[in-house]
């Protein structure tokens, strides 16, 4: 696929990408979001001559990632894709979390045939053997194809859709995969094949009445199943303000029965609740009599945000 000409705006948040360490051998001792995104690009001798734009919008670990940054970046995303000159735009990101922007991006972005494309490292920059440059390079190969439209990850030449983006490896550089979609296609030298088309894309109803602060956004926690899972765990996070709860299940979305009563006194007071799968792949079906219901395909992670905007929409006048 051709590049298309055009700006490219990079946009930083922080994370291992943009991280630090005392030594070149040290791939896990090293301090998150240390350099500015700027520098990230400047490390790219390829990216050198390209019509690029840094706009720094966090620089933060990613573990530490919350509803306001996520705002902030889906903000700064439609302005920068509004531009007639910027072709596609790329976000610098830690993996912890990546999952969890990706997919909240997927669900609030105004449909635009420009493309998003998130992009991470497993080492710092300052490692022996980085791998934020390559990942930098090819983000921003795949944000100057213009046929790519929506939400995509790049990680180790992989392109990834955001809505099936999955972390799996704490410290391996091959962390993510994309579940049983498979990925959407590899770039290689510059150029980009593609194997199968992005998954269709439309904005949750709430995505133009999000919150500007996160106290005002709906409490959602994640509650996982497991054997002696204690029905006390749902009743406290209830007393403690939760409006929503996506229990973990084991299997196919199956829920220990102490949790199970629980989840029906928080129905009773008002909370909603919905049940998703530890397993990393192949979500939940089908529905049995007195189950909770779910998000099908969706990981814990993912139906969190999206009880977070049903919420938010119910919440809406």
């Amino acid at each position: 696929m051709a590049s298309i000409d055009g700006v490219v705006v990079i946009l930083g948040t922080g994370g291992t990408i943009a991280g630090t360490a005392d030594r070149a051998t040290d791939s896990v001792g090293y301090r998150a979001a240390r350099l500015a995104v700027e520098a990230l690009v400047a490390a790219v001798p390829a990216l050198g001559g390209l019509p690029i734009e840094c706009q720094q919008v966090a620089q933060l670990d990613s573990k530490d990632m919350g509803p306001e940054i996520w705002l902030a970046l889906a903000q700064a995303l439609s302005q920068q894709l509004s531009r007639p000159e910027v072709c596609g735009a790329v976000v610098t990101h830690g993996t912890d979390t990546l999952e969890e922007t990706a997919y909240f991006l997927h669900r609030v972005l105004p449909q635009s045939s420009k493309p998003v494309v998130l992009t991470a490292a497993m080492r710092p920059a300052t490692a022996l053997l980085a791998d934020g440059p390559q990942n930098l390079l090819d983000a921003v190969t795949l944000a100057r194809v213009g046929a790519w439209q929506g939400v995509h990850a790049v990680l180790g030449a992989r392109v990834y859709a955001a809505v099936d983006l999955r972390k799996l490896h704490g410290w391996r550089i091959d962390a993510f995969e994309a579940g049983d979609a498979g990925e959407l296609g590899l770039v290689q030298d510059g150029m980009v094949r593609r194997f199968r088309e992005s998954p269709a894309r439309a904005p949750h109803a709430a995505a133009t009445q999000l919150p500007p602060r996160a106290q005002d956004w709906p409490v959602v926690d994640i509650v996982p199943s497991h054997a002696g899972a204690r029905g006390a765990v749902v009743d406290a996070l209830c007393r403690a303000g939760a409006a929503g709860l996506v229990i973990a299940g084991t299997g196919n979305g199956s829920v220990h029965r102490d949790l199970l009563q629980a989840t029906r006194r928080a129905a009773e007071a008002g909370v909603s609740v919905v049940r998703a799968t530890r397993c990393l792949r192949g979500g939940v079906f089908g529905h049995a009599q007195d189950a909770l219901p779910s998000y099908g395909e969706l990981t814990p992670w993912q139906a969190r945000i999206e009880l977070m905007l049903d919420l938010l929409l119910r919440r809406a006048p």
